[in-house]
């Protein structure tokens, strides 16, 4: 037991996805017995004190809000999306533990289930993801990638609702003809049209999830043929089950590095075992830690289209990297087996190798050439 107790104060954001992950986090160290409270933290950037942008670094300092509490000694721990996390932090701060991770994986969302290559040409996908920007348009050049921000419930009701509000509509206008001609017929007047809903607008209405009514009521600025969302976010928000989605394969649209996992930050050493004891999975430690390491060594931060998938595979870990040009044109690429016994220095090799090749030449260019979507972006990462 640490020095704090039995209580943990451990920080999380406040969205509805953030408190879900969170949860989990507590459910697991509460089921050794150990009590935890959930502290939510605003992460508002320009809160952070000059001093700790300094110690937290300027990559990520929006995101690390929440160690600002653990490295005043206000809480315990923080928990993040390891993928929003920059690879350089305070020598104080030890990430404590990382979970199991859930998939890696994007997913394809869109109203009626269809495949990237069935979508029409033209079709408009919403992200506000560099990486899923370029890969979209690599595989397909004729889309229309537009920004989607928002948490996963917002982006998923922007894409439900064009379809949803025309089905409502047309329900309307239907029933309004349906109740005029019943008016007609009780006068004598032959009427030939029934109608081609068989429900009320009401029971329709009644039958629907939550967010599809949610999405009835939003204004549509884009009408989205499919957006691009992380497979895990989806999930841990529960929204799975109402939304029609595919899996992207994860060696042609390689996920970002990190992506599907959580991580604990946290200060005091013996602190830092006991939830590591609980909580920490190995197998997942070393796949995001080859993932994080390449990241490091190639310097993309998040300005770079960048996706880097480790999957262990008996002693080595396979690994996938991408990195694009932001408007998808080029990429260098390579998969290549890391052995377990030394993943970190075969990850800077790796790294190094693909730098040579021309990564290096992407990313420089991508820097000079920032968008203002590549500062937004991290923001948008803690909802997957």
């Amino acid at each position: 037991m640490s020095k704090h107790g039995t209580e943990i104060r451990l920080a999380t954001r406040g969205s509805d996805l953030a408190l879900r992950q969170a949860g989990e986090v507590k459910a697991a160290l509460e089921d050794r017995r150990l009590e935890v409270e959930l502290v939510e933290v605003e992460t508002t950037g320009d809160e952070i004190q000059d001093e700790l942008i300094h110690r937290l670094g300027k990559t990520g300092a929006f995101v690390r809000s929440l160690d600002e509490k653990v490295l005043d000694g206000e809480l315990d721990g923080a928990i993040h999306s390891m993928k929003d996390m920059p690879t350089d932090s305070p020598d104080e701060l030890v990430v404590a533990a990382i979970p199991e991770r859930a998939s890696a994986n994007d997913v394809l969302v869109t109203p009626d289930g269809k495949e990237l290559d069935e979508l029409p040409e033209g079709a408009t996908v919403g992200t506000s993801s560099l990486r899923r920007k370029a890969q979209l348009l690599n595989h397909r050049d004729d889309l229309n990638v537009e920004p989607l921000r928002g948490n996963v419930d917002t982006r998923a009701e922007k894409l439900l609702a064009p379809a949803l509000q025309q089905e409502h509509e047309n329900r309307t206008e239907a029933e309004k003809e349906k109740q005029s001609n019943k008016a007609k017929a009780q006068k004598g007047h032959k009427v030939e049209y029934e109608g081609e809903f068989d429900r009320t607008v009401e029971e329709w209405f009644n039958d629907l999830a939550e967010i599809e009514r949610r999405a009835l009521e939003r204004e549509v600025e884009t009408d989205y043929d499919a957006i691009v969302l992380a497979q895990a976010g989806l999930e841990r928000s529960g929204l799975a089950h109402h939304l029609e989605y595919v899996e992207l394969p994860s060696s042609e649209f390689v996920p970002a590095p990190g992506q599907g996992a959580l991580a604990v930050t946290a200060l005091d050493s013996e602190l830092a075992g006991d939830i590591n004891a609980v909580l920490d999975h190995p197998r997942t430690r070393v796949e995001t830690t080859v993932e994080r390491t390449i990241l490091a060594e190639l310097g993309g931060g998040c300005v770079a289209p960048i996706g880097v998938h480790g999957l262990i595979q008996g002693e080595h870990v396979h690994v996938d990297v991408q990195v694009f040009s932001q408007d998808g044109t080029e990429v260098i690429e390579a998969s290549r087996d890391v052995p377990v016994e030394n993943h970190v220095s075969a990850a800077k090799e790796v790294a190094a190798d693909l730098a040579e090749k021309g990564a290096a030449d992407l990313i420089e260019a991508a820097k000079a050439d920032e968008p203002r979507e590549a500062k937004r972006e991290q923001e948008e990462t803690s909802e997957e």
